[in-house]
């Protein structure tokens, strides 16, 4: 009997001791597998790379966005320039006349007058594109919905002066031209929470009184334009019939009743067109006056 239980406890020993050894095979096990995890290889890309194919992901979006209103991309434009390059004062004490912005850089100026025409699809259109321009807005044109402006404005698009009611400010006296000019600043500065810092008079005429009354109206110029958009054509002023760098180009909010059809977007389309088709770039008017 005593010879079984020697044999029994033997057998119990080594049950223990493989026990044991099977528990610290684990432990190490578990070691190797935590250490040979944290030396793992990071497969995560590197930042380069990331911003690379962020870039490339980017450029594809708006390649898309252009091919969905029949563009082809514009070049992005230049960074502006530390200093803005056109004159904002004047030595008599009115207000600066300009056509063009002083540059070599092969890029121009996009304007849109009035307020009349008031297309949702411009809104995406812009948002799409990111194209940026500026508007000169009339009361009596944007009146009756304020709110349209503001998704523009929203996208960077800047509130400018183009009087209350339209007139021509040639037949106007010296009051009734501060009258326009400056009720306006009040009207967009009350709508739009900005005050405007640029004034288009309506057909683009003025006189001495008009670049007084802008002054005392804490306008800082009167902006007119170069080439003037229609609905597939442009027209130009100079006799080359060319886009120079720097120039100002006019369109408006006009819609089929005025284009014969054409849509808001139809024509800047045709604008955006003419623009790359002479090698040149959109840049935002307020980054250089």
């Amino acid at each position: 009997m005593a010879h079984v239980d020697r044999r029994i406890k033997t057998a119990a020993a080594a049950c223990l001791l493989l026990a044991a050894g099977l528990a610290t095979g684990c432990t190490s096990a578990s070691s190797s597998a935590s250490g040979s995890g944290s030396a793992a290889p990071d497969r995560s890309p590197s930042p380069a790379r990331a911003r690379g194919e962020a870039g490339a992901a980017a450029r594809g979006a708006v390649r898309a966005a252009y091919r969905k209103w029949g563009l082809e991309p514009l070049a992005a434009p230049p960074a502006p320039p530390a200093t803005k390059p056109a004159r904002r004062k004047a030595a008599d004490g009115g207000v600066p006349v300009i056509s063009e912005i002083p540059t070599t850089q092969k890029i121009v100026f996009l304007t849109f007058d009035d307020g009349a025409e008031k297309d949702p699809k411009f809104v995406t259109m812009m948002r799409e594109l990111k194209i940026p321009f500026t508007m000169f807005l009339t009361d009596a044109a944007i009146s009756a919905d304020y709110g349209y402006f503001k998704p523009l404005q929203g996208l960077g698009a800047a509130v400018q002066n183009h009087t209350l009611t339209h007139p021509n400010m040639r037949t106007l006296s010296a009051a009734a031209q501060k009258r326009e000019i400056c009720g306006q600043q009040q009207k967009l500065k009350e709508h739009y929470g900005t005050t405007p810092r640029l004034f288009r008079p309506p057909y683009g005429n003025y006189n001495e009184d008009t670049r007084a009354a802008a002054a005392s109206c804490g306008l800082e110029s009167i902006v007119l334009w170069r080439e003037s958009m229609q609905i597939k054509n442009m027209q130009y002023q100079r006799g080359d019939k060319k886009l120079h760098p720097g120039d100002i180009v006019l369109a408006h909010f006009r819609g089929p009743s005025e284009l014969k059809g054409a849509t808001m977007t139809e024509m800047t389309a045709n604008l955006l067109r003419h623009v790359q088709e002479q090698g040149y770039t959109v840049a935002r008017l307020e980054d250089y006056l």
